[in-house]
């Protein structure tokens, strides 16, 4: 008897790892590794809450990190927002033991872990595996009727006007944590705020576009943020901007959007980031009329000009510095007009007003 009550556990997790379906979650408290393979099913939705991640994902170029407080509504429902993930075939993720037992043999750490399958077609990279093995991980936790379910349904046309037929949702806004590093900006009261969903760089931060809803009602609301998980031609807006042309309850609605000067007249501001100095430079642009498509700095009065390059995070740079504490700065907008400001100081997170705009 004793002999066959000591192989009961051994059965129940031969069953239980015979029955598991996709989108499961799994929790392990003491064997070395975990690996979780899942096949990807037409619903991509949790079905689970998870135990969220105490460590925040780092920020880079690529995927720059936006604060939980940051929500998207396509819905009824809240989640966090523009945590891109990359659909794949094959899901699998591999948990170190350090991760699941600590150093104490008193005590285990219990890690649980959902994992979200997606349906997409056979031709997945092994790049794209690996970018979505690392943003399921970074993603904090959510709730089974708050699922972020990446919006690829493109179809976007343009008029020969250059109108985008596409789609509005709206999230609550992100000035300071946006993919445009607006932090201490105010937009401008005939403004609203939004994320751009078309074809993503630092460029379109500070661009315009005017949002049309089908029964003709207008918004102009400025780029602020990238949103990496919607479709091109899909705008993500602040809520107060949504609610201008839309109904909460409906969580996306039909628009056309074109790109338009903001209709801004008071002077551009620059603002330096934090460390810059005589041996490094960045600077940003901010209240601009229309996108900025360069900026120069000039050492010797303006007889000559050197460029700079713009970061991700919309800053433009010089890694070396100029060697002196203040030059002076050209700007030019994507209309081709320029700002010319003399005597800008290089000292860490200062700010020069221009006396125009474009």
């Amino acid at each position: 008897m004793k002999s066959f009550i000591a192989v009961l556990p051994l059965a129940g997790l031969a069953l239980a790892q015979g029955q598991c379906a996709p989108g499961i979650t799994v929790t392990e408290t003491s064997i070395e590794k975990i690996t979780v393979t899942v096949q990807p099913t037409s619903n991509a939705a949790p079905s689970a809450i998870v135990t969220p991640s105490t460590e925040k994902p780092s920020p880079t170029p690529q995927a720059p990190y936006y604060p939980i407080g940051n929500t998207t509504t396509n819905g009824p429902s809240a989640f966090p927002t523009h945590t891109p993930h990359a659909p794949t075939t094959l899901e699998t993720f591999v948990f170190p033991s350090s991760d699941l037992v600590s150093s104490s043999t008193s005590s285990k750490k219990v890690k649980t872990v959902y994992v979200v399958p997606s349906a997409v077609g056979a031709s997945s990279s092994a790049s794209q595996v690996a970018a979505a093995t690392s943003s399921v991980i970074a993603a904090p936790a959510q709730s089974s009727q708050a699922a972020a379910v990446p919006d690829t349904a493109a179809d976007a046309s343009t008029s020969s006007a250059g109108s985008v037929t596409g789609s509005a949702s709206f999230y609550g806004g992100n000035l300071a944590g946006g993919a445009c590093s607006f932090t201490g900006y105010t937009i401008p009261s005939s403004l609203f705020g939004t994320a751009f969903g078309g074809s993503w760089d630092a460029s379109q931060c500070g661009a315009c576009v005017e949002v049309t809803n089908k029964a003709g009602k207008s918004i102009k609301a400025m780029v602020v943020d990238q949103c990496p998980e919607c479709a091109v031609n899909k705008l993500d807006l602040f809520e107060n901007a949504f609610t201008q042309i839309g109904t909460k309850s409906d969580g996306i609605i039909p628009i056309t959007y074109s790109i338009v000067p903001c209709g801004i007249t008071s002077p551009i501001v620059l603002k330096n980031k934090e460390g810059t100095s005589p041996y490094w430079f960045s600077m940003q642009v901010m209240n601009s009329n229309v996108a900025v498509s360069k900026l120069e700095v000039s050492t010797d009065g303006g007889s000559s000009w050197k460029a700079t390059t713009r970061s991700a995070y919309n800053f433009w740079e010089n890694p070396s510095g100029y060697g002196t504490n203040s030059v002076d700065v050209r700007v030019t907008g994507v209309n081709g007009k320029t700002v010319t400001v003399k005597g800008v100081s290089v000292a860490a997170s200062s700010t020069k007003t221009a006396s125009g705009n474009f």
